[in-house]
């Protein structure tokens, strides 16, 4: 087992985000395979996937794209539009005001919710608009009313 260390790693630097630790792999597998089995049909889940906005780029944890088919030849390294939901997961060095101000630039691009997942809290937070969010923990089914998801959260944190 090896512990966080200050010291920032080529990953960090590039994605403006530090490197995420098991927990945080565990609940991201967890997280792609519930929404996959519940909503398939209507969404496209992106790991990691870069988003530019304006002169800049986001790496959210998972972006939730509408439904939509693709060609393995015509990839696209960064996507220019805006996903429908980010989710973010806290790593045990980053500050979550790091990730409530990422929730007021994903809104300003069109983003339509922002997924904040608190790990050692076994929570997540959603917000549906600037300033705005509900609190859900692992007893709870998430419920996010812009995208209409339900979502129980008790296999996430296993």
């Amino acid at each position: 087992m090896e512990i966080a260390t200050e010291t920032r790693t080529e990953y960090e630097i590039e994605r403006k985000k530090p490197m995420p630790s098991t927990a945080h792999a565990i609940i991201q597998g967890n997280l792609i395979f519930e929404l996959n089995m519940l909503y398939r049909k209507n969404f496209r889940l992106l790991p990691e996937i870069n988003i530019e906005i304006a002169d800049s780029f986001s790496v959210p944890d998972i972006a939730i794209y509408p439904q939509f088919d693709f060609d393995v030849t015509q990839d696209v390294i960064r996507r220019t539009d805006p996903p429908l939901a980010t989710i973010e997961i806290l790593s045990p060095t980053q500050a979550l005001q790091d990730l409530v101000d990422k929730t007021d630039v994903y809104f300003h691009f069109g983003v339509k919710s922002c997924w904040i997942v608190l790990p050692a809290l076994r929570a997540i937070v959603v917000y549906h608009q600037v300033g705005k969010y509900k609190f859900f923990t692992e007893e709870d089914t998430l419920q996010d009313i812009n995208l209409n998801i339900e979502l129980p959260l008790y296999e996430i944190f296993k």
